[in-house]
């Protein structure tokens, strides 16, 4: 293990937690621990996590967290997410259960009261993939301009332990796309999911085709003469939003955090605080994942 190059996994901590809730809750029941505190999203949340520490095989990992809804963005952009509904009831108590119950394992948990957590994931897959291959785990589609050489993203589909793993050739292959390719995307076509419109009147068909023939935006606009009628004077029709999008979906490289690569190594994790706090939730059913986890870190390790 010395001589190999390390392997870091980021992960979209809230990604996986909104995953497990609606996974598990859309039957209409939600798993309590016998004092009536819901637990039904951090529970999945530790499946899939341990699923992706056993398919990937990481020596390093981190979670990322999203730290309130305000943010770069909604000062760029007041309805940047605007439309989103409240968080389930049930779920609102599993924000600060998760991360009490990462801690307490001794995963190193990250976040940035202005910033999102796609941006602490950014930042950190170009300073941590400088020295170490690096994964992103999510279920988020705009992660995939962080692909690169070094780092890829790993697309979190339905059913457990199925996966897509992004790197720039798969990108390339499945959608057309460079990594770069991913914002100016989101920048002409919006994204109703965040909230942002875009260029009206062009969607996802229309927006490729003119990336796929001019390259970028600024390819593009350079050759508004060359577009069908239609479709430049829907550009110019919406050009300072076309810059505002594109904006608003680039994912920052910069965020100021700290979090040193021997920080996050897996070997830190605690066996024995693990099983307490999943003796403490009643989680009975998963100790054995962390019984195996601890086995097979020990295979990983060993010299």
């Amino acid at each position: 293990m010395e001589n190999e190059r390390p392997r870091v996994m980021l992960v979209d901590g809230m990604a996986l937690l909104f995953r497990a809730y609606y996974a598990t809750s859309y039957s209409g029941y939600i798993r309590r621990t016998s004092t009536g505190v819901p637990t039904n999203a951090v529970y999945g949340f530790i499946q899939y996590l341990f699923d992706a520490l056993t398919a990937f095989r990481p020596t390093h990992a981190v979670c990322c967290w999203d730290m309130g809804s305000k943010t770069f963005r909604t000062e760029q952009f007041a309805d940047y997410k605007g439309n989103r509904p409240e968080p389930p009831q049930d779920l609102i108590p599993q924000f600060g259960l998760v991360r009490e119950v990462v801690d307490a394992m001794g995963l190193i948990s990250v976040g940035l009261v202005g910033y999102e957590a796609d941006d602490c994931i950014g930042t950190l897959s170009r300073r941590l993939g400088a020295d170490a291959d690096t994964w992103i785990l999510t279920g988020d589609h705009d992660m995939l301009q962080l692909v690169s050489e070094q780092v890829k993203v790993v697309i979190m589909n339905k059913g457990k332990g199925n996966y897509t793993v992004y790197d720039p050739a798969t990108l390339a292959s499945l959608k057309q796309l460079t990594p770069a390719q991913v914002i100016d995307l989101k920048g002409f076509m919006g994204d109703t999911s965040d909230n942002y419109p875009g260029v009206k009147g062009i969607g996802e068909k229309t927006a490729l085709k003119l990336l796929l023939e001019y390259e970028t935006i600024d390819g593009v606009l350079a050759n508004l003469d060359k577009l069908p009628k239609g479709v430049r004077s829907k550009i110019e029709a919406s050009l300072e939003m076309l810059h505002l999008s594109r904006e608003l979906a680039r994912i920052r490289l910069d965020v100021p955090l700290e979090c040193e690569l021997d920080a996050c190594c897996l070997t830190n994790l605690s066996q024995e605080a693990s099983l307490r706090k999943f003796e403490e939730l009643e989680f009975g059913g998963l100790s054995k994942l962390i019984d195996a986890h601890f086995d097979r870190q020990h295979d990983l390790f060993a010299v």
